[in-house]
This record gives structure tokens, C-alpha cells and sequence, in this order.
């Protein structure tokens, strides 16, 4: 377990989820599971089945025209954007639930033109500064 820091839009789509399922615990009643511990769950308040979040997952890059992604490129793709928006390296880190900094770096520390650019203008940035003293 680990303490993730999301941004606003997740815990608003995360509370719609909440609302969702208590309108779910009404249908079913008595039927609903006593387990409130999971967040995404099927109408009965089940733990959702690996292979169907792998079929909806599927289903919905499919829709979007990246067929061949994985399941687990999204993590890959929270990093690398994560990191491109010049989030800080610990951050990003601590919410992959990594041991290590500099495991992340290794692991999904590709470097885009734009971070490369980015890097440039901070270094330019830090000669200047320098050089007016």
C-alpha cells in the first residue's frame, strides 16, 4: 500500500465512481457484497475479474486506434508524461510505488526532444543568472 497524490480530475472521476456504486448497493440490496474496500467493482459490489477489465481495456484502445497497447503502457505512459510535464522526479516515484528515484529514471526516464529542449533552456537559464552576478 502507498499514498498516491492525485490530481483533482482523478478524485472527482474516483468520487463519481463512489456515487456510482452506492446507487449500485441499493439495487442489489441484500445481495451487495459486505467488502467496501475496492473502488472498482461489478453491480454487486464484487472485485471486478481480471480478464474483463482486459476486454474493456481492449475494447476501448481499439475505439481510440492504438489496438496493440497494453495494459500496462499506461503506467509507462503516466511516467513518461508525468515526467515531460516537469513533474519531479520523487514524486513520480513514490506514486509508481517504486524502491528508488533512480529506479524510475532507469526505467522510465526516456527522454523526449521537448524535455531535452527543456533541459537546454534551464541549464542556459542557470549560466545566465550566473554570469550577471
Amino acid at each position: 500500500r502507498r499514498i498516491v497524490t492525485a490530481a483533482p480530475a482523478v478524485l472527482k472521476a474516483l468520487q463519481h465512481q463512489k456515487k456510482k456504486q452506492a446507487e449500485w448497493q441499493l439495487v442489489a440490496g441484500e445481495a451487495w457484497s459486505n467488502d467496501d474496500s475496492y473502488i472498482f467493482t461489478d453491480p454487486l459490489g464484487h472485485p471486478l475479474k481480471h480478464g474483463d477489465v482486459y476486454k474493456a481495456y481492449k475494447k476501448i484502445v481499439k475505439s481510440i486506434g492504438i489496438p496493440e497497447s497494453r495494459f500496462h503502457d499506461m503506467r509507462h505512459s503516466y511516467a513518461i508524461n508525468a515526467l515531460a510535464a516537469g513533474d519531479n522526479i520523487k514524486s513520480v516515484s513514490d506514486n509508481l510505488g517504486h524502491y528508488s528515484s533512480a529506479f524510475t529514471m532507469d526505467v522510465y526516464g526516456d527522454t523526449s526532444e521537448a524535455m531535452r529542449e527543456r533541459s537546454r533552456n534551464v541549464i542556459e537559464g542557470v549560466i545566465k543568472q550566473a554570469s550577471d552576478l
